[in-house]
């Protein structure tokens, strides 16, 4: 599905940025992140972009400066951050809900700027890296007690980004957040063969558990 290109001011540089509306008005708006090596044309992000828009949502995705730029390695945190502000301040809706989120790095640095009291109505933290491969004893789960927003999280059960069992206690300890386990998906949320099921499956799972809890929230 088309959608309408935007281009988002962010300091002295800019990214991009694609709205897919509703035919109607939209009842939420969901702004959308790819993972650290992806961009805006994250495979992902394109199928919710035929998914929400059908079931009343607006969804918006965009890209960080460093893939603007053509670079592989991932801006510095705060640049993340200031990106993520300056997004939602341009595309913070009017009416209907307001939810952020993205596909791990994506959610992460969304993650954060929620927890700093950046105003939504939800945020959805898909893949979350929780538990890196290269610092797995470094989790990164520091500011998510600090959320108060409702929070999604659909993990993988073969996510290598994750410990076993170590989500479900990082949940626990958040005041309005709930998991959503993908069976057999890693952190691509590939599937093996065997499973009888496809990655578009598994997109299919995320964007349907998606959708019952923002009607929900």
């Amino acid at each position: 599905m088309s959608g309408d290109k935007l281009e988002i001011q962010v300091g002295e540089k800019a990214v991009s940025a694609i709205r897919t509306p509703p035919e109607g008005d939209a009842r939420f708006t969901f702004v959308y992140a790819p993972g650290a090596g992806s961009n805006i044309n994250d495979p992902f992000g394109e199928y919710l972009s035929s998914r929400l828009p059908n079931a009343g949502g607006s969804l918006v995705r965009f890209q960080f400066p460093y893939m603007e730029a053509g670079k592989r390695g991932p801006d510095r945190a705060p640049l993340l951050e200031e990106t993520w502000r300056a997004v939602i301040d341009k595309v913070r809706p009017s009416s209907g809900k307001l939810v952020v989120g993205g596909r791990s790095m994506g959610g992460r640095i969304a993650s954060r700027v929620v927890a700093q009291r950046t105003r939504v109505d939800g945020l959805a933290l898909l893949a979350y890296p929780l538990n890196p491969p290269r610092t797995p004893a470094t989790p990164r789960n520091g500011h998510l007690p600090d959320i108060s927003a409702p929070t999604l999280f659909c993990s993988g059960t073969r996510d290598n980004f994750v410990a076993p069992g170590s989500l479900a206690v990082v949940v626990d300890e958040m005041p309005n957040a709930v998991l959503h386990e993908l069976d057999g998906a890693d952190h691509g949320f590939a599937v093996l063969k065997s499973s009888g099921r496809t990655r578009e499956d598994v997109w299919q799972e995320v964007a349907d558990v998606m959708l019952h809890w923002v009607e929900a929230i």
